[in-house]
């Protein structure tokens, strides 16, 4: 095992001058094995988890280790591995996004990825990428991480066909929401999540139900959340409606759009499910400058579970998906690829989190 730098004072011999300096040694594995009546390899293994020491002499080492304040060398020991203990977190974002835009969302997603990553005994290095000159993902290359996990807005395909590339060469890549399906993602249960909303407005009473999403969006949970909703909905014998956002703009914009669109139509509407939290914050506005009544005349449901909707007024009922279980599959799985362990894509649960915007009052 390689050694750390760890320095303590030799004790003084009878013939050492009283104001002569103490003399600093470095504490070494073999010094620790001394104390613990072992072995220096049975110190290593004992140190490194190896399976094959048993538990009591494994105690017995860590006792000696703490006494002589001993800690291996992590430096050391990733050189000896190949690994630098630390993961690549890359957020994409759009072009010149100015950040106090950004869906907050991926900063929940982000929170728990590094959580996940510190309570596995890892590092994160966290980046936000956007521009086409500013793409970088060699981390594993420069050995500045064992692997990446990518997250963020689909609405910048250049960088998603940046790191799909870097995948592609071989480095260890694991993502959220991926628009690439031969990618290696995880993602929100999408269609159990809209099922989850759609039964909701239905149990309490409203009928005339549309989804602001699309079927052609990069985002591709806004179609899956679509499927969910139409699924429900036909279950119930209820015709499906999609009123269609336009692309280009902030979420809370398209909503807004989405929202206004839908009352110019004239087509009767008691309720919205909006495929995400964002929109459905930039629509509630906009029924209430129109003179509709939320949830009294029209319910809305999100999706995210963002904070932001529990500010709002009416408070926002969501979708939430479990933010601890994302980054923890997301961490995990990139481990997973890199010890080169099978693995299968999987999907985060979710839940409904029930506020004031859906409590119709029935009569």
């Amino acid at each position: 095992m390689a050694e750390d730098t760890t320095q303590n004072h030799k004790p003084h011999s009878p013939g050492d001058s009283g104001d002569a300096a103490p003399r600093r040694y470095r504490v070494t594995s073999f010094d620790v094995a001394a104390e613990a009546g072992v072995s220096q390899s049975t110190v290593s293994r004992a140190l490194a988890g190896d399976p094959v020491v048993s538990e009591a002499t494994r105690a017995r080492v860590a006792a000696a280790a703490a006494k002589l304040n001993y800690h291996v060398d992590e430096n050391a020991a990733r050189l000896r591995t190949g690994r630098t203990g630390t993961l690549a977190v890359v957020v994409i974002v759009r072009p010149e996004q100015d950040m106090k835009t950004f869906n907050p969302f991926h900063f929940s997603l982000l929170g728990s990825v590094c959580a996940a990553a510190s309570a596995r005994g890892h590092d994160t290095l966290v980046s936000f990428q956007g521009a086409v000159d500013e793409l970088r993902g060699l981390y594993q290359e420069q050995r500045k991480a064992d692997g990446m996990i990518v997250i963020g807005t689909s609405e910048n395909p250049t960088a998603w066909d940046y790191f799909r590339g870097v995948a592609q060469s071989g480095a260890h890549v694991i993502c959220w929401g991926s628009p690439h399906e031969d990618l290696d993602w995880i993602r929100s249960d999408n269609r159990g999540g809209a099922r989850l909303a759609t039964g909701h407005l239905i149990e309490s009473g409203y009928r005339n139900i549309v989804c602001i999403a699309s079927e052609t969006s990069a985002q591709r949970q806004f179609k899956e959340r679509w499927q969910g909703y139409a699924e429900r909905m036909a279950e119930e014998g209820l015709p499906p409606r999609l009123i269609t956002f336009e692309e280009g703009y902030s979420r809370d914009e398209q909503g807004r759009r989405a929202a206004l669109a839908l009352i110019e139509s004239g087509e009767p509407f008691d309720a919205i499910f909006c495929c995400c939290d964002e929109m459905a914050l930039g629509a509630l506005p906009v029924l209430r400058d129109h003179g509709i009544s939320v949830p009294d005349q029209v319910g809305m449901v999100g999706f995210d579970g963002i904070r932001a909707g529990a500010l709002a007024a009416p408070t926002l009922t969501t979708i939430e998906p479990d933010f601890h279980a994302a980054g923890a599959a997301l961490v995990d799985r990139l481990l997973a690829v890199i010890a080169g362990k099978p693995f299968e894509k999987e999907r985060v649960p979710v839940r409904l989190l029930m506020r004031k915007s859906s409590k119709k009052v029935l009569k």
